[in-house]
This record gives C-alpha cells, sequence and structure tokens, in this order.
C-alpha cells in the first residue's frame, strides 16, 4: 500500500532588477575607510542617538579626541543632533575607526542634503586619508629600519 505523497514544487522567486529608490529606504548611508578601518554610517531620523558597534559613541570610544573627531561633522557645521547615527565599524584600532567613522558620517550627510557638500570639503571631511602601513622589507628590521652596522 503505497500513500500517494504530493510533491511540491517552490515556485522560483522574482528577483527585481531595478536600482532601489531612495523613498524606500528611512535612512541614509555612507561609507567611510581610514587604514585597514571600514565604518558602514547610517543617519535616520530619530531623537540624537549615536551608537557604535551597539554600544553608545562615549563607551565605544572612550577618549575625547576620538569621540570629538568621529562627531565633527556635526559640531563644526553646527547641525542639531535630531537625527539618530548607527555604525558598524570593523578593522583597524579606535584611532582609525574614528576616522572612518568621520569620513562615512560626512559622506552620509551628504548624500542627505547635497547643500553641505562643499563646506564638508572645505574643512577635509570628504577627502579619504589614503596612507597605510608600509610593508616589511626583507633584510631590514621594519619597512625601512635597517639593522645596526658593525665595523668588526
Amino acid at each position: 500500500m503505497k500513500k500517494d505523497i504530493k510533491k511540491t514544487v517552490a515556485k522560483p522567486l522574482k528577483i527585481s532588477r531595478e536600482p532601489h529608490s531612495k523613498e524606500l529606504h528611512s535612512y541614509t548611508e555612507g561609507i567611510g575607510r581610514r587604514k585597514t578601518s571600514v565604518a558602514r554610517v547610517r543617519i535616520a531620523s530619530g531623537h540624537g542617538k549615536f551608537i557604535v558597534n551597539g554600544k553608545e559613541l562615549k563607551a565605544y570610544f572612550g577618549l575625547d579626541r576620538l569621540i570629538n573627531m568621529a562627531s565633527e561633522p556635526f559640531t563644526k557645521l553646527k547641525l542639531d543632533q535630531k537625527s539618530d547615527v548607527s555604525v558598524i565599524v570593523s578593522g583597524g584600532g579606535t584611532s582609525s575607526q574614528a576616522g572612518a567613522v568621520r569620513l562615512g558620517l560626512s559622506r552620509a550627510l551628504t548624500v542627505k542634503n547635497e547643500d553641505l557638500k562643499k563646506r564638508l570639503r572645505k574643512l577635509g571631511f570628504l577627502t579619504r586619508d589614503s596612507r597605510k602601513v608600509e610593508r616589511k622589507k626583507y633584510g631590514l628590521k621594519k619597512a625601512r629600519r635597517a639593522p645596526q652596522w658593525q665595523k668588526r
């Protein structure tokens, strides 16, 4: 006695090839990089929260100079912080992460308001700092530091 087993075939999903419109998202996004750090910054309307990797800005960075560096686009442009900022940052150290957050925040602000681009460019916040650590060379102690020379 065989039971009749109905085979269900899954219908293929329709995938639209159209680019996403900005109206669909309730946030604007900017990506910032510095050394080996990458920060994905999202700005949404809200109450002024600044969250970095699930923690408050002050709790994540700790040092005042890093907190100031990360939130510099808001303070220098004298923008009211009625928008929530959510950041996911990885790689590098805390200093390079703060620089990546600053660049990502500046890029997100320019997407949100095109008029800010000229002011942010003048402050130098839209320029990507391309400096990276130089690689160590063979026969040297570091990238350029040669071993101490001995006469005898």
